[in-house]
């Protein structure tokens, strides 16, 4: 009998070598985790960079240049309809701040989908 385990979303039986559910997409296992030559920095399977997404949300997080960079497009484009109002800047610098002082796990995880 092949080893089997269940989706934690659906609850769809799957094989236990899957690493997506067959019925909603979601993934079966957590993403993985490597180190890269500097210990002190973490790298997932993401092309998505905490720093570079704070940065942008402290220089410009008016516009919602950040949003964008994380795959949020339609936050993007509501920054970008309100940027002359100053509060997606106000709003952007506090993500920024968010950004950058969460650890990669906690980024990957919130932000990074």
């Amino acid at each position: 009998m092949p080893d089997i385990k269940y989706c934690s979303k659906c609850g769809t039986q799957l094989d236990a070598s899957a690493a997506f559910c067959t019925q909603c997409g979601t993934p079966t296992v957590a993403p993985t985790f490597t180190y890269t030559n500097n210990p002190s920095s973490a790298a997932y399977n993401s092309d998505k960079n905490r720093i570079a997404a704070g940065v942008l949300a402290i220089v410009l997080g008016g516009i919602g240049v950040h949003k964008f960079y994380l795959n949020q497009i339609g936050l993007g484009i509501v920054y970008v309809l309100f940027c002359w109002t100053g509060i997606p800047s106000i709003i952007g610098l506090i993500e920024g701040i968010i950004y950058l002082t969460s650890t990669d796990e906690v980024f990957f995880a919130k932000y990074v989908r």
